[in-house]
This record gives C-alpha cells, sequence and structure tokens, in this order.
C-alpha cells in the first residue's frame, strides 16, 4: 500500500495529512506553540487530593489541574518519588539508577492519600491531552517511546509487541533485548523491531538513554511546574511510528521543516532520506494534492459514499452514533436472497468507511454503528470479521463487540487528544444565516436607485458594476441598445461597465469608479 505523508506548515500551524492510495485516513493539525502533547514529562506540585476519587489535581501548568488517578501511579512510584527528592535536593543520584535501591512496589488496591501528599513534587507524563474542560490525564508511570522499544525505567520486564506473531522471532527479539538493555530499566519491544539487527536496536535504546539523562539534568534546577522532557512533534512521531518502506513520498511546503525531517529521516531511516520533497507550486499544497477537496467531504453529519450510499454521523457528550443508509443503491432483483446480499455489501462498504471515519475525525470513547439488518447470522459474522479487518490499520486501542440482537455494533476507542472536528457548512453570504433574502425582483430597481445616487448626487461620470455571473448576464446581454445596462448609459449619460464576478453570491453587487475603488452609499 502506498503511503504519503503531505504537510502544510503555516506560521502558526502545521496540518500533516496522512494518505493510503490517494485517499486521506488521518489529518492531524498542531499549533507551533502547543503544550502538553502525549509524551511530555512534566515536574508537576499535587494540588490537592481527592479520595472520594482515589486521586489526585497536579499543577502542571495547564489552566486546568491535571488528573492523576491512584492506578496510574505505576508500581514503582516510590522509587521515582525517592529519586525526585535526592535530585532536587542536591543530592545527585546515577541517573541509570545504579546507586538507587528500589523501593517495594505500591499496593495495587491502595489510597491515593498513602502515597502522595498536598504540595508534593512530582514527576508525571501526558498521557491524555486537554480535552473541552478538563485538564491533561497524567501518569506518573514514566516511559520513552523510541522507533524500535520503549524504555521503562525502575523495572527490568521486557515484553514483546503483541502484534508480532511469530513465536520464533518473538524469543528472538527477547533474547536480544535482555542482552543489551540497561541495568535497572525495562523495554517493550515495538512491531516495527520485527527482523531488525542488534545494532539498530541498541542504537535505539542508546538514543533514549541519552533523552533519561537529559531529563535527569534538567530535573536538578527545575521547579514545579516545568517541562522537564518533550515529547516529538506531531510529525517526527508519525514518522516515528509510521516510517516504512510502503511510504513513497513526504510532501512539505516549507523550507526549515523540510530540513528537520530530512534530519530526522537520516537518523531512523536513511535509506528512505529521498522520499522527502519540498513542495513549491503556488496553489496552496493541500488544494494541489486534491486534500482540501476530500477534508470538505468527508466531514460534516452526512458522508457520502461510492455506492449511492450514505453515513449519518451524531456526536452527543456521551457517544458518537452512526447510521448506516442504502440510499438510492439499485437492487439488482427482486426476493429476500438479492435484498440480504445487497444489505451485506453496503454494511461492507459502510463498514471500511466507518474504520477510515474513527482515524480521520480521531473519535474516541463509545462508538454505536446501526448497520442495516441482516437476517442470515453468518452474513452477520461475515460483516463482523471485515470491520475487524478494516480497524487493524487504527493505530488507537480499541475493541469491537459483535452485533447485538438489534443489529448494532459497538466500538470502544482511545482518546488521547481532542477529536478532530472540521466545519464544513457556511452561513449564507446572501441571507446571512437568516433564510430570508430580499425579493429578487426588486434587486435591479435597488442597483439602479444607487446608480441614480451616484450620478446625481456625487457627480460620477464613469461607474462599474461588479455582480453576480447571472445577474451580469441579465443586465448586458440582448439587443445592443435594449439591454437594461445600455438603457442605463442612455439614461443617466454615463460611461458605465457591468462586469461578471464569480466569488459574489446571487444579491451581491459592489459599485467601483473610474479609479477601480469601491464606492459606498
Amino acid at each position: 500500500m502506498n503511503k504519503e505523508l503531505v504537510i502544510s506548515s503555516t506560521a502558526g500551524e502545521a496540518r500533516i495529512a496522512l494518505l493510503e492510495e490517494k485517499q486521506l485516513v488521518e489529518l492531524n493539525s498542531e499549533k507551533k506553540d502547543q503544550n502538553f502533547q502525549v509524551g511530555d514529562i512534566y515536574l508537576g506540585r499535587v494540588r490537592k487530593l481527592i479520595p472520594s476519587l482515589n486521586a489526585a489535581f497536579v499543577d502542571v501548568g495547564h489552566e486546568k489541574d491535571a488528573f492523576l488517578h491512584y492506578l496510574d501511579l505505576g508500581p514503582q512510584v516510590q522509587s521515582l518519588l525517592k529519586l525526585i527528592k535526592l535530585t532536587t535536593t542536591g543530592k545527585k543520584p546515577d541517573p541509570m539508577l545504579s546507586n538507587l535501591k528500589l523501593e517495594a512496589d505500591i499496593d495495587k488496591s491502595g489510597k491515593i492519600n498513602s502515597v502522595l501528599t498536598a504540595n508534593q513534587w512530582v514527576l508525571v507524563q501526558v498521557a491524555k491531552e486537554p480535552i473541552s474542560t478538563k485538564g491533561p490525564r497524567i501518569t506518573s508511570d514514566l516511559s520513552m517511546a523510541g522507533r524500535y522499544v520503549v524504555l521503562v525505567p525502575f523495572t527490568d520486564v521486557v515484553s514483546i509487541s503483541q502484534k508480532i506473531k511469530s513465536s520464533d522471532e518473538r524469543q528472538r527479539l527477547k533474547r536480544l533485548a535482555m542482552s543489551i538493555k540497561p541495568p535497572g530499566f525495562g523495554l517493550i519491544v515495538r512491531t516495527v523491531a520485527e527482523g531488525k539487527k542488534t545494532a539498530e536496536l541498541d542504537q535505539d535504546i542508546q538514543d533514549l538513554v541519552s533523552k533519561w539523562k537529559s531529563a535527569f539534568e534538567a530535573l536538578q534546577t527545575a521547579k514545579p511546574p516545568q517541562k522537564i522532557l518533550g515529547e516529538l512533534n506531531r510529525t517526527s512521531t508519525i514518522l516515528r511510528d509510521l516510517l516504512n518502506a510502503n511510504f513513497n513520498a513526504i510532501h512539505v511546503n516549507d523550507q526549515l521543516l523540510y530540513d528537520e525531517i530530512r534530519t530526522y529521516i537520516q537518523t531512523i531511516m536513511p535509506e528512505q532520506i529521498e522520499i522527502v520533497k519540498l513542495y513549491k507550486g503556488k496553489q496552496p499544497i493541500f488544494e494541489h494534492f486534491g486534500i482540501e477537496k476530500q477534508i470538505k467531504s468527508s466531514f460534516g453529519k452526512t458522508v457520502n459514499m461510492a455506492n449511492g450510499a450514505y453515513l449519518i454521523v451524531e456526536h452527543t457528550e456521551a457517544m458518537h452514533v452512526v447510521d448506516v443508509n442504502s440510499g438510492g443503491r439499485v437492487k439488482s432483483a427482486d426476493g429476500d436472497a438479492t435484498q440480504e446480499s445487497n444489505a451485506l455489501q453496503v454494511n461492507k462498504d459502510a463498514a471500511s468507511e466507518i474504520a477510515r471515519q474513527l482515524r480521520l475525525r480521531d473519535m474516541g470513547g463509545i462508538i454505536v454503528v446501526d448497520f442495516i439488518d441482516l437476517h442470515n447470522p453468518n452474513n452477520r459474522k461475515v460483516l463482523f470479521d471485515h470491520l475487524k479487518e478494516e480497524m487493524k490499520r487504527d493505530r488507537a486501542k480499541h475493541t469491537i463487540l459483535p452485533p447485538s440482537k438489534f443489529g448494532l455494533v459497538q466500538i470502544t476507542r482511545q482518546r488521547v487528544r481532542p477529536e478532530t472536528n472540521i466545519t464544513t457548512v457556511e452561513k449564507c453570504p446572501a441571507c446571512d444565516g437568516t433564510g430570508e433574502i430580499k425579493a429578487s425582483i426588486l434587486l435591479v430597481d435597488e442597483i439602479e436607485n444607487n446608480l441614480r445616487y451616484f450620478v446625481q448626487e456625487q457627480n460620477e461620470k464613469e461607474l462599474a458594476i461588479q455582480v453576480h455571473p447571472y445577474l451580469e448576464a441579465y443586465l448586458n446581454k440582448g439587443l445592443l441598445w435594449k439591454t437594461v445596462a445600455n438603457q442605463w448609459k442612455k439614461k443617466y449619460k454615463i460611461k458605465l461597465k457591468v462586469e461578471a464576478n464569480t466569488s459574489y453570491h446571487i444579491m451581491e453587487y459592489h459599485f467601483f469608479n473610474k479609479s477601480e475603488e469601491e464606492i459606498k452609499i
């Protein structure tokens, strides 16, 4: 499968579009000054404990305090708190934890006030970005993600991605990871490590150890709330997690970002460096690659599909609801069997589009899908298997339940950042959203009244009127001296041009003088 990344960079933000076979499947937006990305590590101060929730609110510098639940403390939080205390009081323990005696794991069913106290300093990592009125969701179970491995301090456990199915490869990677991991640190071996050699994994580990040492250095002089270690920007994170031989191009319209991406790819996958291309066209990059049109057609309440069927997507505070409609899909013949097969095909097409929509809009939480009713149990299983297969490309954690007795499919999908929401409707410029416009039969009289005012009251001798093309045709077309425009010229003894402007709405018009300056009453 061919994949392309198209990046539109402006002064305030970068918009990142991921295309698979030219179809838009992911859309990310990153503000240039954005804080609190997933993976950022902060030194925070416990603001208050909430025993009833078994959680704490922590000040990390956001306008809303971050939420830290007891279950997100991590089993070795006491060792982490000990390291923070030693480091911030000038004791300078070894960042590689060699001289740090690890504390016992905390009780899984314990209470938050047995571990933390108000005003205590704690090192935390952003697990979910601020969403709506909520602050960040944080964890003190720290980890640092590289391309091939995730480094986890205060543990010796090595685990292998479940997506690596070969038992021989899993054993090989486990032996390899155990032999090169630093003491006092655990590793999670990622899916992209499959088939990789020792040198590649070791280099990735050394890079992560270097980041950990940098964070440790920053911690020595830090005061809460303060960012200790920033995650890669969204572009680099996508490249780190997705870049493979199937990528055939990365298009970017900013020279500085182009250089940064080339430098980053040189470190993680040097054989792919030539796929980075600097876009220099005059047309906006998203329009050039047809992305802007896909954005407008893919968001909104109604999503049309190529087979004539369509989805209705409703967002509520509690969940997202998707209704599948067959639309004008033509049945090839009559009969129950044909209806069932048509319904199955529409549902399978809808399942593919729903899987894309979840990634594209980054919809999280509970999603309920009302597919077209299928009476054959085998067909329901075919649909369920097809949906699971289509969702395999989704990087967010998700769970799909089989169709219920009502034909509903329930999906839960991890939510770590605000949902992508694109406005696909605009306020009507003719009625300003009221649904009513002035009677069009009076429009020509209104224009003539304004023309009379400019000639008689302001002594204009030469004017141009710009109008919608339909109105221009009405004013200019006809027998030479019987057109409306020529009658006005003769009546008011003025040089007059009526010009079409395709950007105007049907009721819009503007007057310009001979200096091409707009004039108004």
